[in-house]
């Protein structure tokens, strides 16, 4: 699987593309593209995102279930402050710069081309039915005897936002985004995402 590489023409029309900050409780920052912006009912929507590479750090850790096997854990918001500068330091050595930003960490810089043997398939928990996301992984480092992997997920990183009065974005909840995606406004939008899933497919 290989991620679309894009050309100058496209290249040049994302450099153009206009952005939107998004803010946290934190005060942390996110920079996105506007992938598109509706009005509906008075009310003015936009589909985010991230400029830069979103990133993901996992944990090796043993599984519970099967005593020889270790599985990949999430690392927690304290965990992730005390390894952040040496996680920084090994993307630093692929000349990307590891960002704490709003949502999501992001590297910025240009990602190494994707290959077979760098794919991570994980099963995220799901109530209803397994849920398989891919991620590239990009480096591996030790902290205190425990062993990170730095990856980033394949699928583009999307999110969905309401304007406030003052013209800032500010996330949609999961439940608000299932309810208007049901509405016929928000038609042309599922198409789009449908779309723009099945393209990046066509691409692996």
């Amino acid at each position: 699987m290989t991620k679309k590489n894009l050309g100058m023409d496209e290249a040049s029309m994302e450099e153009n593309a206009p952005t939107m900050n998004l803010v946290d409780e934190e005060g942390r920052s996110l920079l996105c593209y506007v992938e598109r912006s509706l009005t509906v009912k008075g009310i003015d929507y936009v589909l985010l995102m991230p400029v830069d590479a979103p990133i993901e750090i996992f944990a090796w850790a043993a599984d519970e279930e099967t005593e020889d096997e270790e599985m990949l854990i999430d690392v927690d918001e304290d965990e992730l402050e005390e390894i952040f500068s040496t996680a920084r330091a090994v993307l630093a050595e692929q000349d990307l710069i590891l960002n704490h930003t709003a949502l999501t960490l992001t590297a910025s810089g240009e990602l190494p081309e994707v290959v077979e043997d760098d794919i991570i398939t994980l099963d995220i928990e799901s109530e209803t039915e397994p849920n398989y996301e891919q991620f590239q992984q990009l480096a591996a480092f030790y902290y205190e005897e425990q062993e990170y992997v730095i990856c980033s997920p394949l699928d583009p990183l999307l999110f969905f936002a309401q304007l406030n009065a003052d013209g800032q974005p500010e996330l949609v909840s999961l439940d608000e985004l299932q309810t208007l995606l049901e509405m016929e406004e928000f038609k042309e939008l599922r198409s789009q995402l449908e779309l723009q899933a099945q393209l990046f497919e066509d691409v692996e």
